[in-house]
């Protein structure tokens, strides 16, 4: 694979990941591109196929891992996850940076890869303010947020482990989380820009 280092942003659901990326993409905009997952879930409102998630079935998900066509992938809340080694590939080809965003378990498929990303570990200031975070989303059911949050306590113990990742940012103060973020990738940002 040619083209500029992927990024690999792991961390619980709740402690700003998207909302970073956002930004970081509106900031540089034509610098990065989403490695779009593929999920066996339901599409939730306003999410589109190909965009969001390739939503796809069971079936023709495991085929495709069976297959070698996936980087990583997982089981979640009884649904399939996983990102597909051409939809890096996708990313890559047009000079963008490719973004990753995959739990903790995705992270360590990873690094038994050839990819050689950026890991960048994004986590929640406390389990309490995760919760709350969580629970002012109103999009879950009692059962589904406290797997969600005990998977948060699992990431947020690996996620100190020394060599997991090449930055933890903790996301108490989302301007200060945005620098630390955009100061790990100035390097990679560069040289797309100077590419252009």
């Amino acid at each position: 694979m040619s083209g500029p280092r992927p990024v690999v942003l792991s961390g619980p659901s709740g402690a700003g990941k998207s909302t970073l990326l956002k930004k970081l993409m509106k900031d540089h905009e034509g610098v990065f591109g989403f490695s779009v997952s593929h999920t066996t879930r339901s599409p939730r409102p306003g999410e589109e196929d190909g965009k969001d998630y390739h939503f796809t079935t069971r079936e023709a998900m495991q085929e495709g891992i069976n297959n070698g066509e996936f980087i990583e992938n997982a089981e979640f809340s009884g649904n399939m996850y996983g990102t597909s080694k051409a939809a890096v590939e996708n990313v890559r080809a047009k000079n963008l940076i490719c973004i990753l965003d995959v739990d903790i378990q995705g992270v360590k498929r990873i690094k038994e890869s050839d990819l050689d990303p950026i890991y960048i570990s994004i986590q929640p200031p406390s389990m309490e303010i995760l919760e709350k975070r969580l629970r002012d989303r109103q999009t879950e059911t009692e059962e589904s947020l406290q797997k969600r949050l005990e998977a948060a306590r699992i990431d947020m113990e690996l996620s100190k482990e020394p060599g997991v990742f090449d930055i933890v940012i903790i996301n108490d103060d989302l301007e200060k989380a945005y620098e630390e973020l955009k100061k790990i990738l100035n390097e990679e940002i560069t040289k797309v820009q100077e590419a252009k």
